[in-house]
């Protein structure tokens, strides 16, 4: 038998002059992640809030709590955020990227589209388990298959993929089977591009709770200069 404990941060930073990331920590429904509003378009804090919103209006309902289609439910999210950007900006859209998980039983099942990332701790091993969906990542992987590929350093960052495009996107879906000990990080950009992974394993493996972790990495995020939101949701996994 399992239990969980989970702690959640956000910070809005020491540039940005507003917060458009957003959290999932829902310790009855076990479902836990993040949403961060695409930068460099309007409405990114409403972008992530309503994919948030969308995500847990499903695990609120009753009959959220069996196994449920997370692609179906994460391209729904994507035609709400679409929608609503055709409002609130009709020539370039809203966006946001989602990377969230749902415990059920001893499984971990994480739905992932954009940069934000989760990570997995072990018996002192740690891990990326997503792959940021950027133009970088994305030529990276493809140089891997022998393409050939170019890009504009100044769009390294940049998403091929986001919750809100016109076309319904693609999601990465990631299943884990849980285990006593077990530590999961889910954060945005605004963390990893400040601390590395190797430090991110060491904040997240040493701590006894999850609180001070996340305060520790958000905290660090933003004492480096914290040019973007941050934030982090961290998710201890305990036997009984």
């Amino acid at each position: 038998m399992l239990s969980f404990r989970a702690a959640a941060l956000t910070d809005i930073g020491r540039v940005r002059r507003q917060n458009e990331d957003r959290y999932l920590m829902d310790e009855k429904d076990l479902v836990f992640g993040v949403a961060d509003g695409v930068g460099g378009l309007p409405g990114g804090a409403e972008a992530a809030q309503l994919a948030v919103e969308k995500v847990m209006a499903l695990f609120q309902s009753p009959n959220g709590t069996g196994e449920p289609d997370l692609v179906a439910l994460v391209q729904d999210a994507n035609r709400s955020v679409a929608a609503l950007g055709q409002k609130l900006s009709p020539s370039m859209g809203i966006g946001t990227t989602l990377t969230f998980g749902c415990l059920r039983g001893a499984t971990l099942t994480i739905a992932h589209v954009g940069d934000s990332r989760c990570y997995g701790g072990r018996k002192g091993q740690f891990i990326r388990l997503t792959e940021d969906h950027s133009v970088e990542n994305e030529a990276r992987m493809r140089r891997a298959r022998g393409e050939v590929v170019y890009y504009h350093e100044a769009n390294r960052h940049a998403l091929t993929r986001c919750i809100g495009q016109p076309s319904p996107p693609e999601v990465d879906v990631i299943t884990c089977e849980l285990a006593p000990g077990d530590r999961y990080l889910f954060c945005t950009d605004g963390v990893t591009r400040m601390i590395p992974d190797s430090e991110l394993a060491s904040l997240v493996m040493q701590y006894a709770e999850p609180q001070p972790a996340v305060d520790e990495i958000v905290g660090l995020a933003v004492r480096r200069g914290g040019p973007d939101n941050a934030t982090g949701v961290l998710l201890f996994v305990d036997g009984v």
